[in-house]
């Protein structure tokens, strides 16, 4: 391949990247509100705190499938570039958490324990995803 075709792969991959930790900075201010909110309800915020608490963690599971897709979107766009770096983005807990974030909540305490998780593990892949933007952005 040239060296013009590369960077055009580069390019992709790097956009990608940028789209995925859009979505990522979503989730993150998702998880976070609703973690607010959550608090807010364990301590007897009432229905209005408990709608609104729900209304966040819609919001944190939207931005969390969005957030997935835009990952395997870089995925498929740094297989393009493995040629070029050697590059190994390891989100598959992130991916799998992700599956399961929003299953079977029962208790208060395991949705704050889950929005702890899952910030937790948003910000691993935010701070996976910027290092190979980085690599990218250096070649």
């Amino acid at each position: 391949m040239t060296r013009v075709i590369y960077q055009d792969e580069i390019d992709e991959a790097i956009e990608a990247a940028d789209e995925a930790l859009d979505y990522l900075y979503e989730a993150k201010e998702a998880l976070s509100s609703a973690g607010n909110w959550g608090i807010v309800d364990m301590l007897g915020g009432g229905l209005f705190t408990t709608f609104l608490k729900h209304s966040k963690m819609n919001n944190a599971s939207e931005a969390l499938e969005d957030a997935k897709r835009a990952i395997h979107h870089f995925k498929d766009e740094l297989e393009d570039v493995d040629r070029i770096l050697d590059v190994n983005l390891n989100t598959g807990d992130f991916l799998s958490f992700a599956d399961y974030f929003f299953d079977g909540l029962v208790t208060d305490w395991l949705m704050q324990s889950r929005i702890s998780e899952a910030k937790r593990q948003v910000d691993y892949a935010i701070r996976e995803i910027k290092d190979i933007k980085a690599e990218l952005e250096a070649l």
